[in-house]
């Protein structure tokens, strides 16, 4: 009887500690992570449309803060940039004589100033204009100005609620 209980109590405390070493991990998962925070400033910074915690947002909602990530549309990199617009809005950020969608520090003031494009391009729509730029930047700005502003298109309006939400969440943190 004792080495059931001890067992029992044993697997009790396995599990605490399994829940207390989740519940960090998950917290870890909500967090900008610390090496990018700087990087997130200085875009926000440099083309001053969107918070940092917005920018960060994004990447949290595109990739998981995934430098790796590439999509079944082959959007590639924690911004999510299909090649495409890459070529385009791309720019070699950290002067390493390359600009790279996989590197963070490129892609993230990258999208910054692709925002700024975008902006320009749905200034003239009614609504919150931070939610008409992250519509742009998901479903195309050509979609956002088809639709007189954020397109009946449900991912597009997950994705602008879902971004809203993490900028929420990270804002004390940036």
């Amino acid at each position: 009887m004792i080495d059931r209980v001890s067992a029992r109590a044993a697997v009790a405390a396995l599990s605490v500690v399994a829940l207390v070493a989740g519940c960090g991990l998950l917290r870890q998962a909500h967090q900008v992570p610390d090496e990018l925070i700087p990087v997130f400033q200085a875009a926000a910074a440099a083309y001053g449309l969107l918070t940092p915690a917005q920018l960060a947002a994004q990447a949290r909602v595109e990739s998981k803060f995934d430098a790796r990530a590439v999509s079944h549309a082959g959007a590639r990199g924690m911004m999510q940039f299909l090649p495409s617009t890459w070529a385009d809005y791309g720019i070699d950020a950290n002067r390493d004589g390359r600009a790279d969608p996989m590197d963070p520090l490129d892609a993230i003031p990258s999208a910054a100033r692709y925002e700024s494009t975008l902006a320009q391009l749905v200034e003239h729509l009614p609504g919150d204009r931070v939610s008409l730029i992250l519509a742009a930047y998901n479903a195309g700005p050509d979609a956002v100005r088809a639709a007189g502003g954020v397109p009946d298109i449900e991912e597009t309006r997950n994705y602008v609620s879902r971004v809203n939400t993490w900028a929420a969440a990270f804002a004390d943190q940036l």
